[in-house]
């Protein structure tokens, strides 16, 4: 995949994540494109893990692999940086 078209399908996977998961995320496109870009090596991993192929390319199976990556990122991303509790 030239790295065009893998910064467009991570802009696109990081928009479809922020929309699934609720709270804010990383700041505006640019932080969509990182999680998105960053999402699917995570979706990669998670799917060799189980056995079954990552990303190949600009398709239907690669990008929900490539979503949900991105959706486990964002759920740790705001785990981290979650606010205080009050006392």
């Amino acid at each position: 995949m030239s790295i065009l078209l893998f910064l467009i399908f991570g802009l696109i996977v990081g928009i479809i994540a922020r929309w699934i998961v609720p709270g804010t995320g990383p700041g505006g496109i640019l932080g969509d494109l990182i999680v998105g870009v960053i999402g699917a090596f995570i979706g990669g991993y998670i799917y060799r893990f189980f056995g079954h192929v990552g990303v190949t390319g600009f398709n239907l199976p690669s990008l929900v692999c490539a979503v949900i990556g991105a959706i486990v990122l964002l759920w740790v991303l705001r785990a981290i940086s979650g606010r205080p509790r009050a006392a």
